[in-house]
């Protein structure tokens, strides 16, 4: 087989395409594959509308390696004057528009980089750093391009810190009804504004078929959702993980609260305990087992803290929505009746939001998408040995973790 009609089976070429000679050199290490067509009627890219040829111009695209040998394709393409778009360049088979590389090599760029960085894929693939990343900008943007509304299982929004001081990111993690959680929008800050905007995207869908809207109580994301959301009193759901987490945060506040005011010989018992007032009883590691099993009971403010904020975790052993508000009730009126100013608190602040709290009875789904999302945005930031550029930061969480078909055609 001739080495023209070689490559015209490897690169798929059919007519008017075809090869007209392969160069090979050594010395460059490179085989250049010449391509050209005689055809002179083109349609317009953007139109379709059919016309002769304008002008010509070469141009070269870098193909996977033959061999050991760095693989170019180089063609003359047939130019178009068109009425309505201008003179514009005819779509060959082998490549996208504005593409230095063909498709072929960009889809082995894409899955290369998915599985390591960029400066690892660029090394194996013999591109510079820079031609890498705009294979991958050039990927996330065909993804976001084609994205359409997928059914939800729920929507989950957090917030992520990315930098020092109160540098956060907000995050929406779409989770399907079948398959594993993506990352469905990312924008900067945690305003108001920054939710709104995943609202308005048509990739969204329709709001009225998001049924749960999953969320800590922070009052701008609250807002935003409220706005938006057709049936928001009974779409929002309150994340179990973050109520809780406020309870822990009010015993510590007690506990240091209470430190100074003790006797030397109930402060030295309460002193370095401050990690094991945070565990469940059950999850308590062996080597506080005995010192909890002495101060649980007692008569601290520390130690009845701890056992209201036990009592409370059992709030999501409930069955269902009644029961729960049963158990509620009976909890917050233990809770003011407790003295305990932080703990008090945030009592109040889970009855301001208890009908949220207690749609978590029915939609069952909780923030723990989120924070496993979280936690493997913190592997890519840590890998990336930090990110400088914010652009560069949203456009590598989608590419990792927005499930985008970034894949480009074959044609």
């Amino acid at each position: 087989m001739k080495d023209t009609a070689l490559y015209e089976e490897i690169l798929g070429l059919t007519k008017p395409w075809h090869v007209t000679k392969v160069d090979l050199s050594l010395e460059n290490q490179e085989v250049v594959v010449h391509v050209e067509s005689e055809e002179t009627v083109w349609g317009c890219p953007t139109c379709s509308q059919r016309m002769h040829v304008h002008g010509w111009v070469t141009r070269r695209w870098r193909h996977l390696d033959t061999c050991q040998l760095r693989t170019v394709i180089e063609a003359n393409i047939p130019r178009v004057k068109c009425p309505e778009h201008g003179t514009v360049t005819v779509t060959v088979p082998w490549a996208e528009p504005f593409g230095r590389f063909t498709a072929m090599f960009e889809r082995v760029a894409i899955m290369l980089m998915k599985q390591c960085s960029i400066s690892a894929a660029a090394k194996h693939l013999h591109l510079s750093w820079d031609e890498a990343d705009h294979i991958k900008e050039r990927a996330v943007k065909r993804g976001l391009e084609r994205r359409t509304p997928t059914p939800a299982r729920a929507v989950c929004v957090d917030e992520k810190s990315v930098g020092k001081g109160h540098d956060y990111v907000t995050v929406v993690t779409r989770v399907p009804h079948e398959g594993a959680p993506f990352v469905d929008f990312i924008a900067d800050g945690r305003e108001q504004s920054a939710l709104d905007a995943y609202w308005k995207l048509e990739s969204t869908g329709s709001l009225d078929r998001i049924d749960c809207a999953s969320m800590d109580m922070w009052r701008p994301f609250i807002n935003s959702a409220i706005l938006a959301l057709p049936m928001a009193e009974q779409t929002i759901t309150h994340d179990p993980f973050h109520v809780v987490q406020h309870m822990n945060k009010a015993v510590d506040t007690v506990r240091r609260q209470e430190q100074p005011l003790l006797d030397t010989a109930t402060r030295k018992m309460l002193k370095g305990t401050r990690f094991m007032w945070l565990y469940g009883f059950e999850n308590l590691p062996a080597k506080w087992t005995e010192r909890m099993a002495a101060m649980k009971d007692g008569k601290t403010r520390t130690a009845r803290a701890w056992r209201l904020k036990e009592i409370f975790r059992s709030f999501y052993d409930c069955e269902n929505w009644a029961q729960a508000e049963a158990f509620f009730k009976e909890w917050y009126s233990a809770a003011i009746r407790s003295r305990l100013g932080p703990i008090k608190k945030v009592a109040r602040m889970i009855k301001a939001h208890l009908p949220q709290v207690l749609n978590y009875f029915i939609h069952r789904v909780t923030n723990a998408f989120s924070e496993g999302m979280n936690s493997r945005i913190q592997g890519l930031i840590k890998q990336a040995n930090g990110y400088r550029n914010r652009e560069r930061l949203k456009r590598d969480l989608y590419f990792h973790l927005g499930n985008l078909n970034m894949l480009p055609i074959m044609r």
